[in-house]
């Protein structure tokens, strides 16, 4: 089987493993010498969110704090009509109380929420958001593995955890907060990213039916081809979702800043990964189950 000359995307593929992988081993230092920055859904302690009338900095806060006895486990997020403080504590009834009464003298128009989160809840919720990630998986590896064959399933599956670690990875490295809203994008990540996935392995399959593949080049050819018909519909879907994840960056309220920076980057992943990972890893598989072969020339009589 020959087509005409393409995009390759199994050459290219070379070059992006090495991005991958120096790219997963700068997230691997940075988990193991950081950690995740957890938010308080994760971590024991108080978020108070502040709508204010009037603008406050941290010079005017850190004084009623320090008052209460609260400032030195206190991060203080000013922003536009509102402030966001996080303590690594929990607060007591008292010091809501007071909290409360101090912020209405240094603005009579402010309200005040606090969401608490004691230690044994932190730790479940950091267990079901893995036995989410995970169980997940499990479904997506089930499905391919019965609609397609178990090569797609393990190429998937190594794409979708990929998606995920680079998020997780990028996360890590910029310091950002991770919360119950990250765990959401990087669900929704997986489910977009095996769509993306699905619809340039199911081109692959149909391909495979119209032509005898002998040799490795055969193949190659084949994932190409595939991965060309496919480009622009993967890229037109990705950019649409795009614009759409990055203007909710932009605009969105604070809650869902950094649920939408995360789908801002698994987007761009999952894109990448659906045309760079998981087609060439099928494309090995395949090769082990096809060696590579020279046609066996009739032997003279």
């Amino acid at each position: 089987m020959h087509f005409k000359k393409e995009f390759d995307f199994v050459k290219l593929s070379k070059y992006a493993y090495i991005f991958s992988i120096a790219l997963t081993i700068a997230g691997i230092i940075a988990l193991a010498a950081f950690g995740l920055n957890y938010g308080v859904d994760f971590q024991a302690g108080s978020n108070v969110d502040v709508k204010l009338s009037k603008t406050l900095t941290k010079a005017d806060i850190e004084p009623v704090l320090d008052k209460i006895g609260i400032a030195k486990d206190a991060t203080i997020s000013p922003g536009e009509n509102r402030m966001g403080i996080r303590f690594t504590k929990v607060l007591t009834e008292d010091q809501d109380e007071q909290l409360k009464a101090a912020l209405l003298k240094l603005d009579g128009k402010s309200s005040m929420e606090v969401n608490t989160v004691d230690p044994e809840m932190a730790k479940e919720l950091g267990r079901n958001a893995i036995y989410s990630v995970l169980i997940s998986c499990i479904g997506i590896i089930i499905y391919v593995s019965i609609r397609f064959e178990w090569r797609f399933a393990v190429a998937a599956i190594i794409a979708l955890l990929h998606d995920a670690f680079m998020v997780v990875a990028v996360f890590s490295i910029f310091r950002l907060e991770v919360s119950l809203t990250f765990i959401v994008a990087v669900l929704t990540i997986i489910g977009y990213s095996i769509n993306d996935t699905i619809v340039i392995f199911d081109r692959i399959r149909e391909n495979l039916r119209f032509g005898k593949q002998k040799t490795r080049e055969d193949l190659t050819n084949l994932l190409n081809h595939s991965v060309n018909q496919m480009l622009m519909r993967s890229l037109y879907t990705a950019f649409t979702v795009f614009i759409a994840a990055f203007f909710l960056f932009l605009f969105g309220g604070e809650s869902i800043k950094m649920f939408s920076l995360a789908m801002v980057i698994g987007l761009i992943f999952g894109a990448y990964s659906s045309i760079f990972i998981a087609s060439p890893l099928w494309l090995f598989f395949k090769h082990k189950q096809k060696p590579n072969r020279k046609a066996v020339k009739p032997s003279k009589a």
